[in-house]
């Protein structure tokens, strides 16, 4: 193992996970230039173990969507998903890591500063997560994921259909009437809670939801309200 392969293990200590079996972690840094270079025979560059993360990031993040997004359909959380693990929210994710400095590149990629753009990082960062989960497992693999990739910040960006704001909107050009949400019944352990949530206007009852949270539930319950107000204003609403 070289020096420049021995500086690239220091990402264990930023990511916080040593692999097992290092070469991994070296296979999924190592640009196809940088192989070519090295004539390292048996070594290859990055790209299969992107193919391999690609997959287990979709599987995350589909997963975490639809448990934390009840009221979405199909069509909203793949609009999501989408949102989540495109190259705009991965690079960001990526470079907060400094995954740049860390990736193993040939003289001329190393000249023309590819560790900078968007696309190799995103693919490294893909790259990073299929070989901690080829090294561990997926449990290992989606530790990394919500750490990095799937974290508040992140989340706090998606750009995901807010029935709350919209029915408040449709509301208000409507009438001042307050807008109130209230929990009606909890179920389930508390690791599994579920909250189900009334919206009101004055007295009138327009919406029900179920949610993981009282914030997807009053979610839930928004868009049922919507619905009824879309196919026109009822006009004995307050």
């Amino acid at each position: 193992m070289n020096i420049f392969e021995q500086e690239a293990l220091r990402l264990e200590e930023v990511i916080g996970y040593s692999f097992g079996n290092k070469s991994l972690l070296i296979e999924a840094l190592s640009h196809s230039s940088y192989v070519n270079e090295q004539r390292k025979s048996g070594t290859g560059c990055y790209e299969r173990l992107e193919f391999l993360g690609d997959a287990v990031l979709e599987l995350a993040s589909s997963t975490f969507l639809f448990h934390h997004f009840p009221e979405l359909n199909e069509g909203e959380l793949s609009k999501l998903r989408a949102a989540l693990v495109c190259e705009k929210a991965l690079a960001p994710c990526a470079r907060k890591i400094q995954l740049g400095s860390y990736i193993l590149l040939g003289h001329g990629e190393k000249l023309s500063h590819g560790e900078e753009r968007d696309s190799l990082l995103c693919d490294v960062m893909e790259a990073v997560i299929g070989a901690i989960y080829t090294d561990s497992g997926l449990e290992e693999a989606n530790k990394f994921i919500f750490s990095f990739i799937l974290n508040d910040e992140s989340l706090a960006h998606l750009d995901f259909v807010d029935y709350k704001t919209k029915f408040q909107e449709l509301v208000q050009a409507h009438t001042s009437e307050p807008i109130v949400y209230e929990i009606v019944g909890t179920s389930g352990p508390d690791h599994s809670k579920q909250f189900e949530v009334e919206v009101r206007i004055g007295e009138r009852t327009l919406g029900r939801g179920t949610g993981s949270s009282r914030k997807n539930a009053e979610q839930v319950a928004a868009k049922e309200a919507m619905n009824i107000l879309s196919k026109g204003w009822i006009t004995d609403v307050p």
